[in-house]
């Protein structure tokens, strides 16, 4: 049975699924590049950074902790933490490298909530790295519509790291900075409000009632709210009772007025100006 820590990061996670119409993947530099041995360079950088060991081996330094990578792993970088790459032995090395953003809503850093940043061996997401390679591969050759499978597919790489880690099956071994280590808090101590959020999405909700959850005022809970996940607590309920009768109008088992009530709205009027709003059709229209 996982414990209270690891339910913490699983619920945490959901945010995914939940704002996941919210999440934007912008890859700034894809390309590959072959280093000598004794190769060393030392660098920060201001996006993640994803390498695909393709021959060689590295080892990183963060700090005072030095990490191997051989070929046919990954290393993931986050941004301005500080490394030292050097390749290995009297062969060269060679990896493709791609600069990312990944965010929620405003919230570009949303994977420094996650201890991701590390090596990932490659029988963790083979299939995903498969999928990565063949689409870039497609990149390479500028053929059609390869930039945007190049983006599906690191996407679907990504996802795949941030399930193992979900699962408990990868951790980041790479150290975090005091700032990274602050982030990893935002999440954890808003749990309690997702989980509220969560068991009376059927009521209406009211912020000051989630702030004192936690303890916070009203002003300083939406500015927390939004630093940790990019939107703002009200945008956030929002989305997740729109998912919801999506969900409930899709089994077709209720009215719109029953699903109205089920989703905490006073009226049905006031629940389809919600949902028009929204899905850009009125529920009755919606299937």
């Amino acid at each position: 049975m996982p414990n209270s820590t690891e339910l913490i990061t699983i619920n945490s996670l959901n945010i995914f699924n939940e704002l996941s119409e919210l999440v934007v993947l912008r890859i700034n530099t894809c390309n590959e590049v072959i280093h000598p041995p004794h190769w060393i360079e030392s660098k920060k950088h201001f996006d993640y950074d994803l390498w695909y060991l393709q021959e060689g081996q590295i080892e990183i330094r963060i700090n005072e902790s030095a990490y191997n990578a051989t070929a046919g792993d990954l290393i993931l970088f986050s941004p301005k933490v500080a490394y030292t790459a050097t390749s290995i032995g009297n062969k060269d090395c060679k990896f493709i490298f791609t600069h990312f953003d990944l965010g929620i809503g405003d919230h570009l850093g949303i994977l420094d909530n996650y201890q991701l940043s590390g090596i990932i061996r490659n029988p963790l997401v083979k299939e995903e790295i498969r999928l990565f390679l063949d689409a870039y591969d497609q990149y390479k050759e500028n053929a059609p519509m390869s930039g945007i499978r190049l983006k599906g597919c690191l996407t679907i790489l990504i996802a795949k790291i941030i399930e193992q880690y979900g699962l408990g099956q990868y951790q980041g071994e790479f150290t975090y900075d005091t700032h990274a280590r602050k982030q990893t808090t935002y999440l954890d101590t808003l749990q309690p409000v997702f989980n509220y959020i969560e068991d009376h999405l059927h009521q209406s909700l009211h912020i000051k009632d989630l702030a004192k959850i936690v303890g916070m005022s009203e002003k300083y809970f939406i500015t927390y709210f939004k630093q940790a996940l990019g939107v703002p607590p009200g945008r956030y309920i929002y989305q997740l009772k729109m998912n919801q009768a999506r969900n409930l109008l899709y089994k077709g088992l209720y009215s719109i007025k029953e699903i109205a009530y089920m989703l905490g709205y006073p009226d049905p009027y006031s629940f389809s100006k919600a949902f028009k709003k929204y899905y850009k059709v009125p529920p009755s229209q919606f299937i």
